[in-house]
């Protein structure tokens, strides 16, 4: 069963993080949990795949044949990839990417026209709108490794990611415009914000696309790389957050995100609300030690 953007279980995902800094929380025992019975798990899946390298989790979409457009099915399956991975203590990155020449060109415009659904079954909009809310409050990183074309509803996924590493050879566009579709997941609202406004205007008027490497120059981009060097370059860096203190990156990510929509003095001083309630965290006591004793920390995550 999937959750409705407007279903209940939906805020909880959302609230997984809280507004205000609160005594440590360990995701794995807070509100995912209450999700995973009606999230999809299903290890049958169809339209995504999912491997576990290292800490990193990997989830692979698998419609190369329809440049891996988002439909109803692949993005109930990309939703319970991505709870199992935000609520498994092992799994401390992840990693998103396409199968073939496309990451992700956007929505299933077919199936969008001919979808027929039950009274009150979440269409395909609220499944998006529940995806990409994991991606973008989930406590752990997320990494686009943009392996080829992606447009409209692909650029939205990519800017709900928390980094992007993109192939020599990927284009990325809004395309929008083209097929006479107003984007809902951020083409209008947050390019402006990741790119500049005249910018992002070109972008979602013209419907055109540009190359990895000027989106780079955007902004939008972190780093591009040749096209056979992308999983194992997106690799090493998650094995490197892997080290890192899951309890210091989950308050990073949330602290961060919501800098861009406050002003400086309140985003000043959630983090020192963060950095106070931090400071009774396992880890940073493990971090400190580690450094006096001049050995690897071992962090736990609390």
């Amino acid at each position: 069963m999937l959750i409705a953007a407007s279903h209940p279980c939906s805020a909880r995902v959302r609230a997984l993080i809280p507004p205000r800094a609160a005594p440590e929380i360990n995701p794995k025992n807070h509100h995912f949990l209450q999700c995973l019975q009606e999230v999809m798990l299903t290890e049958d899946r169809k339209t995504v795949s999912v491997k576990r390298v290292g800490q990193t989790q990997w989830i692979t979409f698998r419609r190369s044949e329809q440049m891996n457009a988002m439909s109803m099915q692949m993005l109930d399956e990309m939703a319970g990839a991505l709870v199992q991975a935000m609520t498994d203590d092992e799994v401390r990155a992840v990693a998103l990417t396409g199968s073939g020449r496309a990451f992700c060109a956007g929505a299933d415009l077919k199936e969008v026209s001919e979808a027929e659904l039950k009274p009150g079954e979440p269409d395909l909009l609220d499944r998006v709108d529940h995806a990409f809310g994991l991606i973008r409050s989930g406590p752990k990183p997320v990494i686009a490794a943009v392996n080829g074309l992606t447009l409209a509803g692909g650029l939205e996924m990519v800017m709900a990611c928390d980094l992007v590493f993109a192939a020599e050879s990927a284009k990325l566009g809004d395309a929008h415009s083209n097929f006479g579709v107003f984007p809902g997941a951020g083409g209008a609202a947050i390019l402006p914000r990741r790119i500049g406004l005249n910018r992002a205007k070109y972008l979602l008027f013209s419907g055109e696309h540009v190359s990895a490497r000027e989106m780079m120059d955007w902004g939008l981009v972190n780093k591009v790389v040749p096209d056979d060097e992308l999983r194992d370059t997106v690799q090493a860096f998650t094995d490197k957050l892997a080290e890192k203190s899951p309890a210091v990156l989950r308050r990073m990510k949330a602290v961060a995100n919501r800098a861009m929509n406050v002003d400086e003095p309140a985003a000043l001083a959630e983090e020192m609300l963060n950095l106070r309630a931090h400071m009774r965290s396992w880890d940073i006591r493990e971090g400190l030690a580690a450094f006096a004793e001049k050995r690897k920390p071992q962090f736990r995550g609390y």
